[in-house]
């Protein structure tokens, strides 16, 4: 396989930086001038553990669990690995050691340090020294020679040199390099090398090539050089097998040699050119790891072909590894492949041939000859598997029959027959916005409340309490005796809970200090073996998530209250109001995967689960590193790949993407630390974190603000980017109808402002549409359009000159205003129903207990309703005699607001008994007299026959003020009434109110019936008493007659409805009137385009013939009606009489038209 070269990793500050494999080739090891050696289990290895040495590390060496590290303060410190743990001094210098290593079996050590000095140390017994003196400068590397008899040593005096140990004296000196003062003045730190395990070849880098020596002879071999170097080489390495070397050069170059033949067999370019200043091959694979000047790690994987080993970029391991601390860190990586077993990189012939067969592994790491495998029995072979491989061997045969090497018996668990998926094991618990446990220092919390961080060294173990405002309490300085690991932090308290020990249970503890008694914590200790894993707070309420796979709620004082069992172990949980989030496992994933369930449950009042237990999604081969709300109270969470999801109520409580921060790192090793989200404003609250998943608690992090982006396609085009805005729009303002819907307070003007950013994004869109002759996409974009945008959407499509758009928008305009319509009359409806079995139910259990006995008597019940009803009727006859009607405008008008909240709207039906749709009639319930002002400027809007075009009626005194775009909250009837009413000339409106005068004054019981109603439809309030004195409100259902000066065209739609209502009817006889429009709608868009404009044209036609031949009529027919007239005849004489639309005022056409054509 050719060699695969694996990004950069930050790994330490600036400076000289050092590396090398452990024993096993299990980790990676590193040192750096921040003075801190880091453990790292691979590449990807987002939290490799640190151990303190000094304040610099110069130089490290690792050997037999021994940690030897040259610091700052002129000493040779040893170590325990991997624990960390300090283990003495083994030497001193005057001045800084600059090279420390091991000799062949770990029981030396020798260092070169900057005060001409090399010794060499006896590990177990550090008075055991010898040292060696000639260097007239600084040392500037060392190296022990394999069979301990020579060591070699470069300095800045320009010399090479190689000492006897035994007799501590230099057997030979060579003048190869270029002399100076100081370690940091040289050209080249000249990390020389001996030949592993006969030691027959010394390797020195001078300046662009590398020299070999021969042992005992001193003798100049070979020089290793190549033209893609083209700087000083700074460090040379062998491979174990001593067949390879690598050396790394001051330009950031590393090139690969066979010794034997000097072929250059690898060129590998520094990504940025830094200076090489670290090699070490991998113990046992072909594996070599490097660092540079900057302080970053890299690795380079399938070097000079040695093995046809799979590629894998974790360091391979010997034995199976343990999967326990993965996740305590936030590790990215690839957790299958540990335990992958790599073959020696030896190519040695296969000597064990005594072991099982089946664990005989070629080196691509599959079974030799997986046919031959059949558990049933041993002896039996599957021939017709054998010839089909039998080609496949022979080659594999002749490929590897030099490099056949005995492999160590596969792990228990990874049989050589299964070539499935893997199980992904499974992610601990966490607590959102924390640092791992083992840090010394760390955050506990970091929430959008404030900070705890928790400080566990020599010196101080306490837990610190910052707020981000002073003003909800001050900051805390508690002790942690009792090594609490968990905490969250809420306006209302502080809680923390720690792990049981063999002599303390698992214990809570809530800090209150947001009572006002005195007594203001307590602690709950858990039952035995059960230890706490997860905590959150809400609001009054406290939970935690326990081992035993229970979820444990207490009140904010301390009282238990409810707890409930979970599917699986719990990974982590968050709170926020009543709202509580609980994500746990829901079984085992595959293949990397992580398999988690996610429940959402509201502990108010009213107590719902609303997610039970569904799958989260994550990302490929990911898992949850945050999981919270948002500030408006919408749970959202995080993966390992930076992706940030949030739910959708608006879809059934499904999960979008809306941020990849990602996209916001500039490394791979980079990462984005959550803190917070809001929806309003759009922000992503997080810390940039470099080379790391998590920030360190001091300095004190910047918190920086990201932007949300959906992942829409194509978002380079001003379609996508309209788009992806549009339903981000909609998406973060949902959050609007959940708190509405729950009974909090919410900002009409926030919400006004998303209607209106969303709409004009719709109407850009349609634009934008029209401008491509993408008709039908303006189509589909004008049924999300609100009224106001419809109906400009309706004058843009005529201005384009594109006038079937304007017609199809003109017949959707009258379809989405009846089925508004009849929906507002449903709702109404049942808003009755409720009141009604309200006053019912109140006046029933008058004196008597709510019992259920009571309440199942059917036969009482009913009776006692009946009884109900006829009181609450007279109760309604009494109170309307006394009251005033006031019908609604248009929602541009000004009106009362203490005037709107006591209006009620009663549902009008026919003689038949249908509902007509396009019929709203309000009556007042409140007793109180209001002022007849407003009854004076409000005109009847007429709701039978909805038409796509028009305008409504206005007062005397004030005309409509139109905003286009600027939707009311709570008044979408008023808002279709307002674009399909007509204007009333005056001279016909004063004729109007004179004839409502007669008609009041002598029209009989006709008259008395249906002048409540007609005076409030022309604004009249003499005649609007006196028909509410003399009308029986228990006939009032009847439906009123209409003006004719309001009369509206039919359209085809209501045409085509008049002469197929029967055949309706006749299949559905049971339908309401609303029932019959719906199903007429639905079969009128069954219809070809023909065949409906047709209709169109005919409802045109007629309203030519008609007009004239209404207005002659219409008066007589007014006065001398003498008793009431059934439906189909008053709707056949109220659509007769029509008149042309009049036009926009000249202000309003203005703003609407320099909207339309704006460019975006």
């Amino acid at each position: 396989m050719p060699l695969s070269q694996k990004p950069m990793r930050y790994g330490h500050t600036e400076g000289h930086t050092d590396v090398c494999f452990d024993d096993a080739g299990s980790c990676i090891v590193t040192c750096g001038s921040d003075g801190d050696v880091r453990i790292w289990e691979s590449l990807d290895d987002d939290d490799p553990k640190s151990i303190n040495v000094g304040e610099k590390a110069y130089s490290f060496a690792l050997k037999n669990g021994r940690l030897i590290t040259a610091v700052s303060n002129n000493t040779v410190q040893i170590h325990t690995f991997p624990e960390g743990v300090p283990d003495g001094i083994l030497t001193r210098f005057t001045m800084n050691a600059n090279h420390v290593t091991f000799n062949a079996d770990g029981s030396r050590v020798a260092a070169g340090s900057s005060d001409f000095l090399v010794k060499i140390v006896e590990v177990t017994d550090s008075s055991q020294q010898k040292t060696f003196r000639g260097h007239d400068a600084p040392v500037l590397s060392v190296s022990f020679d394999p069979k301990d008899v020579f060591l070699a040593s470069a300095s800045c005096d320009g010399s090479v040199r190689v000492w006897k140990i035994a007799e501590q004296i230099c057997e030979k000196s060579w003048p190869l390099l270029q002399k100076c003062n100081d370690v940091v003045t040289a050209k080249s730190i000249c990390r020389l090398a001996w030949q592993p395990k006969q030691g027959k070849l010394l390797a020195v880098p001078v300046e662009k090539v590398v020299k070999l020596y021969r042992r005992e002879t001193w003798e100049h071999q070979s020089d290793l050089s190549d033209n893609f170097i083209t700087q000083p080489l700074n460090v040379v390495a062998w491979s174990p097998c001593g067949q390879f070397v690598a050396a790394g050069s001051v330009g950031g170059c590393i090139v690969i040699w066979k010794a034997d033949t000097q072929d250059c067999l690898e060129r590998v370019k520094h990504e940025k050119g830094y200076t090489i200043c670290g090699l070490a091959w991998h113990p046992k694979a072909s594996q070599v790891a490097y660092t540079d000047s900057e302080g970053n790690l890299g690795l380079l994987e399938n070097v000079g072909g040695i093995d046809g080993k799979k590629s894998n970029s974790k360091v391979s391991a010997p034995t199976p590894k343990d999967y326990d601390d993965l996740f305590d860190g936030d590790d990215n990586e690839d957790f299958l492949n540990g335990d992958f077993i790599e073959p020696q990189s030896s190519p040695r012939a296969a000597t064990n041939y005594e072991d099982e067969d089946d664990d005989l592994a070629i080196a691509s790491g599959r079974p030799r000859n997986r046919g031959a495998i059949i558990e049933d029995d041993e002896n039996s072979i599957d021939i017709g598997l054998l010839k089909a491989n039998s080609a496949l061997d022979k080659q594999e045969e002749e490929d590897d029959r030099e490099s056949l090497i005995p492999v160590p018996p596969l792990s228990s668990t990874q049989r050589p027959f299964y070539d499935g998926p893997m199980p992904t094991p499974r992610q601990k618990p966490f607590q959102s916005g924390s640092t791992p446990v083992h840090l010394t220092h760390r955050f506990m919390v970091w929430n959008s409340t404030g900070i705890i961080r928790c400080y566990n060294d020599e010196q101080d173990n306490a837990i610190e309490v910052e707020f981000h405002d002073a003003a909800i309490h001050h900051a805390m300085h508690l002790p942690n005796s009792l090594c609490y690991t968990m905490a969250d932090l809420s306006s209302e308290a502080v809680l923390l809970a720690c792990e049981s020990t063999e002599e303390l249970a698992s214990k809570l503890h809530c800090i209150h200090f947001n009572s006002w008694d005195s007594n203001k914590e307590w602690t709950v200790d858990m039952l035995q073996d059960e230890d706490i894993e997860a905590v959150c707070l809400g609001q009054g309420w406290v939970a935690c998530a326990t081992s035993t796979q229970l979820v444990r709620v207490f009140t904010v004082g301390g009282c238990q209250k409810e707890l409930f069992s979970l599917p699986g172990p719990v990974v982590s949980m968050a709170g926020h109001g009543e709202q509580l989030l609980v994500i746990f496992h829901r079984g085992t994933g595959f293949d990397g995967d992580q398999c988690l369930g996610v429940q959402l449950i509201e502990l108010g009042r009213k107590k719902r689960q609303i997610l039970h237990g569904d799958p989260l999604p994550l990302s490929w081969k990911s898992y949850l590193t945050w999981v919270g709300f948002s500030a408006e109270g919408t749970p959202a969470y995080v993966d390992s790949e930076g992706s940030v999801r949030m739910l959708n109520r608006g879809l059934g409580n499904t999960w979008t993407p809306v941020c990849d921060t990602r996209e916001h790192c500039k490394g791979k090793s980079d990462h984005c630390w959550i803190v917070g989200i809001h929806e309003n404003p759009q922000q992503l609250r997080c810390i940039p974190c470099k080379g790391a998943r998590f920030p360190p608690t001091l300095p004190r992090p910047a918190v920086a603000v990201l932007t949300y982006k959906l992942p829409f396609c194509q978002t380079a085009t001003d379609k996508g980017q309209m788009e992806e805005q549009f339903w981000r729009s909609v998406l973060f303002h949902n959050y609007l109808k959940y708190l509405s819907k729950n009974g909090y307070d919410c900002d009409e003007s926030v919400k006004g402002q998303a209607i209106q950013e969303q709409q004009n994004l719709l109407m850009k869109m349609f634009a934008l549409s029209c401008t491509l002759e993408r008709e039908f996409r303006g189509m589909e974009l004008a049924e999300l359009m609100t009224q106001n945008a419809l109906s400009l959407a309706v004058r843009y499509a005529s201005r384009s000159r594109k006038l079937i758009l304007a017609q199809k928008l003109s017949e959707l305009a009258a379809e989405k205003a009846a089925e508004l319509a009849a929906a507002e009359e449903l709702g109404k409806e049942e808003e009755e129903e409720e009141e009604e079995e309200e006053d019912f139910r109140s006046h029933l259990s008058a004196g008597y207990s709510n019992s259920a006995t009571e309440w199942s008597q059917s036969r009482v019940r009913s009776l006692k309703r009946q009884q109900s009803m006829e009181a609450c009727e007279e109760a309604e006859d009494d109170e309307e005699e006394i009251s005033e009607e006031a019908k609604p405008g248009s929602p541009t008008l000004g009106r009362n607001p203490t005037t709107s909240k006591s209006e009620k709207a009663v549902v009008v039906s026919s003689s038949q008994g249908r509902v007509n749709p396009f019929k709203v009639s309000s009556s007042q319930k409140d007793p109180i007299a209001h002022s007849t002002n407003v009854l004076d400027n409000m005109a009847k809007l007429p709701k039978k026959s909805p038409a796509p075009i028009g305008r409504g009626a206005a007062s005397k005194e004030r005309g409509p003020v139109i905003k286009p775009l600027v939707p009311k909250p709570k008044s979408k009837k008023l808002t279709v009434a307002a674009f399909f009413q007509l204007r009333t000339p005056i001279s016909e409106k004063k004729a109007t109110e004179e004839r409502g005068e007669k008609t009041a004054e002598g029209g009989g019981e006709k008259a008395a019936e249906g002048g409540g109603e007609k005076a409030a439809e022309e604004g009249g309030e003499k005649v609007a008493e006196d028909g509410r004195q003399k009308a029986d409100k228990t006939s009032e259902t009847q439906t009123p007659a209409e003006n004719g000066e309001n009369k509206r065209p039919k359209t085809g739609f209501q045409m085509w409805l008049e002469e197929n209502r029967s055949f309706i009817l006749a299949d559905n006889p049971d339908f309401e009137e609303t029932e019959i429009i719906k199903e007429g709608m639905g079969r009128f868009r069954m219809l070809s385009a023909e065949e409906r404009m047709a209709w169109t044209e005919r409802a045109k036609g007629r309203e030519t013939v008609d007009s004239g031949e209404g207005k002659k009529r219409k008066h007589p027919e007014s006065i001398n009606s003498d008793g009431p007239e059934s439906p189909e005849h008053k709707l056949e004489e109220n659509t007769s009489s029509a008149k042309k639309p009049k036009s926009f005022d000249q202000a309003m056409s203005t703003k609407l038209s320099t909207f339309a054509f704006k460019q975006s």
